[in-house]
């Protein structure tokens, strides 16, 4: 599929004369593929989720975000797919638009895809995701070691949820359950408010 028409549902729900997200145009993902997790204080408080997938960031909602104990099974939903240059926003979408509030970088870097099948071989990762399971290995500044995406219900027609959850037995650097409100960029070191205090004086 073109890499347009991955990103048509999200063109579509936003109006870029407003809103200061990317567009989208084709940015290059580098020898790693990268993942982004976003805290978005829109209408309710959530994680953002996004691994690069080929030429498009694969999203899932996450809404107490991702935990690096094994015991947690974070419940993430998908979303649209978003550009790779997604990856790099952080501001405020205006009140009004698709998803208006305040978005920071929690943590951003590269992954490893880990996914095989039951005789040991490599799979690709967008087809394991298809599948749905993959299996992964993240190295940001916060989040480390190897992860899980599980789809437990939907696909096809159905609304999906899926489950994020760490490997046990991998040697983790926890980073505790983050209070999104006194959370800071990784990208800026600004919290929320700052961002939407800034953005307002601009």
């Amino acid at each position: 599929m073109a890499e347009a028409d991955r990103l048509r549902d999200y063109r579509g729900k936003r109006d870029f004369d407003r809103t200061g997200e990317p567009r989208g145009r084709g940015a290059s993902g580098g020898d790693m593929p990268r993942f982004v997790v976003q805290i978005h204080d829109a209408s309710t408080m959530h994680f953002d989720f996004r691994l690069q997938v080929g030429d498009v960031l694969k999203s899932w909602s996450i809404p107490k975000g991702p935990s690096a104990d094994p015991k947690d099974k974070r419940l993430a939903v998908p979303t649209e797919d978003h550009p790779l240059e997604y990856e790099e926003f952080e501001g405020v979408i205006p009140s009004g638009e698709y998803g208006g509030g305040t978005v920071i970088v929690w943590d951003h870097g590269t992954y490893e895809p880990l996914s095989h099948d039951r005789q040991g071989r490599p799979v690709d990762f967008a087809e394991s995701l298809q599948r749905g399971h993959a299996t992964f290995r993240l190295s940001g500044s916060k989040l480390h070691g190897e992860y899980a995406l599980t789809r437990f219900r939907g696909g096809g027609d159905g609304e999906e949820a899926w489950l994020l959850v760490k490997r046990s037995g991998d040697a983790a650097r926890p980073h505790g359950t983050p209070d999104p409100r006194r959370a800071r960029s990784a990208k800026s070191g600004r919290t929320l408010a700052q961002v939407a205090s800034e953005t307002a004086g601009e």
